[in-house]
């Protein structure tokens, strides 16, 4: 097997005629081929009047011969797993989010039976109730865009940003498109598979793990754990349920507040880390793409991304996160009287507005260093501020980008119209943050500017406020048996502060379910 490297691609053409390209460039006759499949696919726009596709193919040649510039393919596959457990019980899984659900299949896959507690709904209903609180105000704090099957990436752009275990990597890539995701995100640079793809995926994953003999309990929380010897001995749930076991993986989520609460009174180590808080920045999804593109190529181009950073003077960091092409802002309030916020695309991304989050880094020296949970409670004040700002109804407060730069409140929307629903409030959002945030923000979109034209145009749209990027919290864990100071604990995925989104989290849970496998 060959890879055949910087195929560039200057028209839009079929799959099999990028082939026929690599093959030609690469001086290989079709009759010698046996297999052949596009391994990477990305974009240079460097040159605004030259833009091109760069392509790798994967050719496996019918006999053995020298391909002159070609780099010969490495296979990769999932390391053997020795299994070694014999317990009677079965491991239980709390949260059903990409840590949990793949903890769940490489679990099944070798024969051990999990049971998976997710206090939300199964991911058909949790979209009812994602969609009652977006168009009607109405929140149920059980099932919504944080909690429920899928986890809180399943409302959102379905980001498959690869880490540097290529292994486990490609197999979160392989088992998503197993369960229904676009082959495309083998390939593609930036794969994402997008919110209405999710939902599907993430049904038949769940229909995959029962046919293997796994169980879900829905609509139901773990409420507390029993141990012994500092051992994990049972979990007890809100239904009054005890389910005995020697395992627990702790996929709870970055928003499981009362569960960090929990843990850390009955003994489990934690500690604060660092987080982010800001906004959501909206702009027309046109103006981007000529900002990113110009207006030159004959290119079918995709919608175009950015991800952006500026270091400001007072030694914060500014940056973007979870852009989302041709998507929308959406309500993410898990507890009552709180607005957050958080974007959404569909796979297609054919939205007018792009949005992505703004932030400001924040450490535990912010949060007065009060103790664990002291950045939990930063984020649930600002929630509670942006809640009254907002109108104490779930509108949230947004903010022309001029305005927020001028310290004035915004009197009228312009040619950027806001997204979130249910409803938005023109506000002064200076009011909402400490003075360290308004200063890295403003200084940062006056520098992104230079970056990306644009970026500061005064009619683009904050909408406030922007809390759960990640786990404001870390469960203390073994680096190499990757439990808690309680032994049979496994913490895992992005609240337990192991990740940072749908991919890492999914490889997270791999690696915790070797590790129980293997124990």
């Amino acid at each position: 097997m060959y890879r055949l490297s910087n195929v560039k691609i200057k028209e839009d053409l079929t799959e099999e005629q990028i082939i026929e390209s690599a093959l030609k460039k690469y001086k290989i006759k079709k009759e010698e081929v046996k297999s052949s499949s596009i391994y990477k696919k990305s974009i240079d726009a460097r040159d605004k009047s030259n833009i091109y596709y760069n392509y790798a193919i994967d050719v496996e040649l019918k006999k053995d011969r020298v391909v002159k510039g070609a780099s010969v393919v490495e296979e990769y596959s999932l390391e053997n797993i020795n299994v070694k457990r014999k317990s009677k019980y079965c491991p239980v899984i709390v949260g059903a989010g990409p840590a949990g659900l793949f903890t769940a299949l490489i679990l099944v896959d070798n024969g051990v039976c999990p049971i998976i507690v997710e206090r939300g709904s199964k991911v058909e209903k949790r979209v009812e109730d994602v969609d009652n609180f977006v168009k009607n105000g109405v929140l149920n704090t059980k099932s919504n865009i944080q909690f429920g099957e899928g986890g809180a990436g399943t409302f959102s752009d379905g980001k498959l940003t690869t880490g540097n275990n290529l292994t486990h990597s490609r197999k979160v890539l392989e088992e998503f498109v197993k369960f229904g995701a676009p082959k495309e995100i083998m390939y593609v640079a930036k794969p994402h598979i997008g919110t209405d793809n999710l939902v599907n995926i993430v049904k038949n994953m769940r229909e995959y793990i029962i046919s293997k003999g796994g169980r879900f309990i829905f609509d139901t929380q773990v409420i507390d754990f029993k141990y012994n010897n500092s051992k994990i001995e049972k979990v007890i749930l809100d239904n009054n349920e005890e389910i005995e076991t020697d395992t627990v993986v702790l996929a709870i989520g970055h928003s499981a507040r009362d569960t960090f609460k929990k843990l850390l009174s009955s003994g489990v180590t934690m500690v604060p880390k660092n987080f982010a808080v800001g906004v959501r920045i909206e702009h027309l999804q046109s103006d981007i793409n000529l900002a990113q593109y110009g207006d030159k190529s004959k290119l079918h181009l995709p919608p175009a991304e950015y991800k952006l950073v500026y270091h400001a003077k007072n030694g914060r960091v500014c940056y973007t996160f979870c852009m989302c092409p041709g998507g929308q802002v959406m309500a993410s309030s898990s507890d009552e009287n709180t607005v957050v916020t958080n974007g959404m695309s569909k796979f297609k991304r054919d939205g007018e507005n792009a949005n992505s989050a703004l932030l400001v880094n924040i450490t535990p020296q912010d949060c007065g260093n009060t103790g664990a949970l002291c950045g939990m409670y930063y984020q649930e004040k600002l929630e509670k501020k942006a809640f009254e700002m907002g109108g104490s109804n779930y509108y949230a407060p947004v903010q022309k980008v001029g305005d927020y730069i001028n310290n004035v409140k915004s009197e009228s929307i312009g040619k950027v119209k806001p997204t979130y629903m249910p409803g938005v409030t023109l506000a002064n959002i200076n009011e909402l943050f400490p003075m360290y945030v308004n200063e890295t923000l403003k200084e940062a979109i006056t520098e992104l500017n230079k970056k990306l034209k644009g970026f500061g145009d005064s009619e683009a749209i904050m909408t406030a406020v922007e809390t759960r990027t990640s786990s404001p919290v870390q469960i203390t864990r073994d680096n190499d048996t990757l439990e808690a100071n309680i032994e049979g604990m496994y913490p895992c995925g992005e609240g337990a502060g192991y990740a940072g989104g749908i991919m890492t989290a999914a490889v997270d849970g791999i690696r915790v379910a070797i590790k129980i496998l293997e124990k």
